[in-house]
């Protein structure tokens, strides 16, 4: 038997046998008192007004405390831990006495006890009243413990918390008993005035939103915790981007489903993240017709141990599919994702690959093999300064990767080929975005020439988090000490997060016919400025002073904004507002054709004039001649 263990029980069982010794002690001692309450502290007049009420109150003291234990021990008011004791302990308390009162009448009548009304009632108000003091002194010498060695330490963190609701009570009262964290909650903010002054667990109600600053500085504040998980994002946004002005570290509740929950405690807290300062609501889909258009396909998805790749194997894994079939080039990525389903989906049926798309025979083979009745091409080179350098890596991987893999996708009779492609490709002023537009072409090219298979692809902006994108650069070079280093103060950019971004590629997968080019809405721009500001402040920093920020200057082919759409493509409405589609542009499929067996030899030829023969085939595509320099 484990030592520790056979103690913890020792000390549980003492534990219970000493709050029962209390409990009967109480009851004695209450229905004494109202005895001798009755006849103001005078035994004579006990004896003078009946010579039983003496032995009748002795007689009947061991059913009532045998009775009173058994109703305890059914209600567990032995097994709860009395140092945190709240309201759920008094509720079982009153529920206990619900039915104590009952039992005793039935004692009173079985053992025909006369005594004085007053005694019962007063005595089982005492009783009441000893037993729950009892219990609760445990949590007021624990509080009065924790205080006295916590007065001799020093304290690390000095805390706001933002929300006198049920959530900012939990988080208080849990800081307040916690022994392991050095850390004292010195005010709270709420916007509602009727609240203002008032106490919350003993910590006063300070002022509002627009308090929050000055507050910050007057309680000498180090961290501040959000604590309204029934806030809009909007609302949300506005508050934390009050709080960021106050270098503090900020953390939050992650959301209401875990107050319904009542999961909501310090271990759930994260920090502020900037998708928290956007204020935009989260991006919603129709799962049921997402995940039955699924169900029991097979699903292949190329780069799928990318950033998008590994999201839609996760979405994916979700629905229930026949098989999903991961393909990769990177055997390290697609290990990760591999061994990740593996241990969140045991029983989904999966195949993991390597290979890249650019191989004709490998391509073919697993398709042949596996025939995917969907296909999510997320397969690409997507690094816009680096292709500027690799022009030719740009169109062999994404342009002749993208043909190979729809063609075999066609010949094998897939259902539904959906493209991932960017809002690069929109006008593009690089290498890498006007790739994605030849593969937008290749797309709607093969849906006319392939009537069995839907060919579509799918347009968004930057997806927060995703590999190479600014927040991870910006966290490392904060982490560093600096200096972040942003291209141009006036860029802006399109933003969502990488789960919402795949959820509607696979809701504009379920709304594919075929030739379509879906387009994401993204939002509000926003100024890659402001965000590194943002994550600055957020990591406790005031920028340019502890942080620098260096503008250093846009990259070749870089632009200062994005757009969604080109001017000859129409817009149309979905059931999903926030996914639109652009009408398909004409085009001669031959001279496509053509076009892409040129760029195919150029490209495998190493060729310096590839931009130029791409700008042939995307007009709009704008680029410096000066930059035709052969491949290295």
């Amino acid at each position: 038997m484990n030592i520790h263990n056979h103690k913890s029980g020792k000390a549980g069982i003492n534990k219970i046998g000493l709050l029962i010794l209390l409990d009967v002690l109480s009851i004695i001692v209450a229905y004494g008192f109202a005895l001798m309450l009755r006849f103001d502290f005078m035994y004579s007049f006990i004896l003078a007004d009946s010579v039983h009420h003496i032995p009748n109150y002795l007689r009947s003291m061991p059913a009532w405390c045998g009775v009173t234990v058994v109703v305890f021990f059914l209600f567990r008011l032995y097994h709860s831990i009395w140092s945190q004791a709240s309201l759920a302990e008094l509720t079982r308390i009153i529920w206990a006495y619900v039915l104590l009162v009952p039992c005793y009448i039935v004692i009173i009548l079985k053992m025909d006890l006369n005594m004085p009304k007053s005694y019962y009632i007063v005595g089982c108000l005492l009783s009441a009243g000893m037993t729950t003091a009892i219990r609760f002194s445990f949590r007021l010498v624990r509080y009065v413990t924790h205080h006295a060695m916590r007065r001799g330490e020093k304290t690390v963190d000095r805390i706001m918390v933002i929300g006198a609701g049920a959530a900012g009570q939990m988080i208080i009262r849990e800081l307040q008993n916690s022994d392991k964290m050095a850390s004292k909650v010195c005010c709270v903010i709420d916007d509602s005035p009727q609240k203002l002054g008032k106490q919350i667990e003993g910590i006063e109600i300070v002022g509002n939103r627009h308090d929050i600053v000055n507050m910050a500085i007057k309680h000498q504040i180090t961290r501040i915790i959000y604590a309204i998980p029934s806030n809009t994002p909007e609302e949300r946004s506005k508050i934390l981007n009050i709080c960021k002005e106050t270098n503090c570290k900020l953390q939050t509740i992650p959301g209401m489903y875990q107050l319904i929950n009542d999961e909501v405690s310090v271990s759930r807290l994260r920090d502020v993240e900037v998708t928290d300062l956007l204020g935009r609501e989260q991006v919603k889909v129709n799962n049921e017709e997402i995940f039955a258009d699924l169900a029991g396909k097979v699903v292949l998805v190329t780069g799928g141990g990318g950033s998008i790749g590994s999201e839609l194997c996760r979405q994916i894994a979700r629905a229930n599919p026949k098989q999903l079939v991961i393909f990769d080039v990177y055997e390290n990525n697609a290990y990760a994702i591999q061994q990740e389903l593996v241990r969140e989906c045991p029983e989904l049926n999966l195949e993991t690959l390597i290979g890249s798309v650019r191989n004709t025979s490998r391509i073919n083979y697993v398709m042949r093999t596996y025939r995917p009745d969907i296909v999510f091409h997320a397969a690409a080179h997507k690094h816009v300064p680096l292709m500027e350098d690799s022009p030719n890596e740009a169109i062999k991987n994404n342009v002749i990767g993208t043909y190979k893999t729809a063609t075999a996708a066609a010949e094998c009779g897939v259902k539904k080929f959906v493209l991932i492609s960017t809002d690069k490709a929109v006008n593009p002023t690089n290498i890498m975005g006007a790739s994605k537009r030849l593969c937008e072409m290749v797309v709607q090219m093969m849906d006319r020439q392939s009537p069995n298979t839907s060919f579509v692809a799918v347009r968004f902006g930057n997806v927060l988090g995703s590999n190479g994108s600014v927040i991870p650069l910006f966290k490392k070079q904060i982490a560093e000490g600096g200096p972040v280093t942003v291209t141009d103060k006036r860029i802006i950019r399109y933003f969502m997060t990488i789960p919402e971004a795949v959820s509607l590629v696979l809701q504009a997968s379920y709304y594919a016919n075929g030739g379509e080019i879906f387009v994401l809405e993204m939002g509000e721009p926003v100024k890659i400025d402001d965000m590194a500001r943002n994550l600055i402040r957020l990591s406790g920093f005031t920028p340019d002073v502890d942080i620098k920020i260096v503008y250093t200057g846009l990259r070749p082919g870089e632009k200062l904004y994005e757009e969604m759409l080109m001017n000859e493509e129409g817009l149309q409405e979905t059931d999903n507002k926030l996914i639109h589609i652009g009408k398909p542009i004409e085009m001669d499929d031959d001279w496509f054709r053509e076009k892409l067996h040129e760029l195919d030899e150029a490209s495998k030829s190493e060729s310096d004039r590839i931009r130029m023969l791409v700008s042939e085939v995307v007009p709009t595509y704008k680029y410096t001649p000066a930059k035709e320099t052969a491949a290295v």
